[in-house]
């Protein structure tokens, strides 16, 4: 984002704008964070500010100061409807191409408002005015408060905003362990802390408080971990069925593909997860070191992310999207074992 960027956000948040803030479509927790910390900041300047996410997101970040001010398009389509169509200004965060906002891609693209991009994703589309485009951060929760910085501002940054960044850091550097945490991102960290953000009470909300079935999910998922040695790959299946039995609910399979990866000499990890509603085969791909997920999945997989991180899907069956990753391997077999 070059200072003449800078200069025209500054003059067009200069005066009360209407501005609708949206993240992907099944919102992690920088994307909660994210939207909701930009929201409470522009409430602080008086803009009329709405957060609309694409679908609802797991009881894990219902916690987060403003969450009860947010749209859901799909359950409140008229509303959201009403406000992208109203709105001066839209705030895409955490994601680059809005084909990642599933039934809001239409409004979005159709919307006259100025589009302004933070994000930290590769390869992104080009839809913005001012886009904030940065694949080296750890998080769009860390670019925001550069964002602020930007503005001059961060004097504003309260604690109920900190709180909101401090989340989006920690759930995207996987409690500050991944290769994308930086020491900049450690003094943001501090500040946030100094500034009201309650590390520990943030932690214990989203990685504290877990169901007795959401355990017992765990402990299914683990059981049918698999290990392909020759490829040092890891992966993880899950059955529509095997979801019902333990009475899934939306977050109860976050972080499970880092167990694969947690083993020795193990450098990709997937999960594959059976989602019957959607007709579709959910992916989520993890690695180590420079083998690049992202590049994986955007040939394979119809996805996309970032090295060490990306999702994607698949249109058949369980046992044939496993049976097809399997097959792609010994392409990547050099790959994998120079790794």
């Amino acid at each position: 984002m070059t200072q003449q960027d800078i200069s025209d956000i500054k003059e067009l948040l200069a005066h009360p704008k209407k501005i609708v803030i949206v993240p992907h479509k099944n919102p992690d927790g920088d994307a909660i964070g994210s939207t909701l910390a930009l929201y409470h900041y522009l409430i602080k300047h008086n803009h009329s500010a709405t957060v609309i996410t694409p679908n609802d997101y797991p009881n894990f970040l219902k916690w987060v100061p403003g969450e009860d001010m947010i749209l859901k398009f799909d359950s409140q389509n008229k509303e959201s409807h009403a406000r992208i169509e109203d709105a001066d200004i839209i705030f895409t965060l955490d994601f680059n191409a809005f084909h990642r906002t599933g039934q809001m891609e239409p409004a979005l693209t159709e919307s006259k408002a100025i589009k302004i991009l933070i994000d930290h994703h590769q390869e992104p589309d080009d839809y913005a005015k001012y886009m904030f485009s940065d694949v080296s951060m750890s998080s769009t929760c860390e670019m925001v408060y550069h964002f602020i910085h930007m503005l001059g501002d961060t004097s504003t940054i309260n604690a109920t905003i900190a709180t909101c960044l401090y989340l989006g850091i920690m759930t995207d550097t996987g409690s500050f362990r991944f290769k994308s945490t930086s020491s900049t991102t450690h003094k943001v960290v501090a500040d946030l802390i100094e500034k009201g953000a309650d590390n520990a009470n943030i932690h214990n909300h989203v990685y504290d408080t877990n169901s007795f079935e959401r355990l017992q999910l765990l402990g299914c998922a683990l059981s049918n971990l698999k290990v392909l040695p020759e490829y040092r790959t890891a992966y993880i299946t899950l059955s529509q069925d095997e979801l019902n039995q333990f009475n899934y609910k939306k977050g109860d399979t976050e972080g499970v593909v880092n167990y694969g990866l947690s083993l020795d000499n193990i450098i990709f990890a997937a999960i594959f997860i059976e989602d019957k509603a959607e007709g579709i085969i959910k992916i989520s791909l993890r690695s180590k070191n420079n083998f690049s997920v992202n590049a994986f999945s955007r040939a394979h997989f119809g996805g996309g992310g970032h090295i060490n991180a990306a999702g994607g899907k698949s249109d058949v069956s369980l046992t044939d999207t496993v049976e097809k990753f399997i097959n792609i391997l010994p392409s990547y077999k050099n790959a994998l074992n120079h790794e």
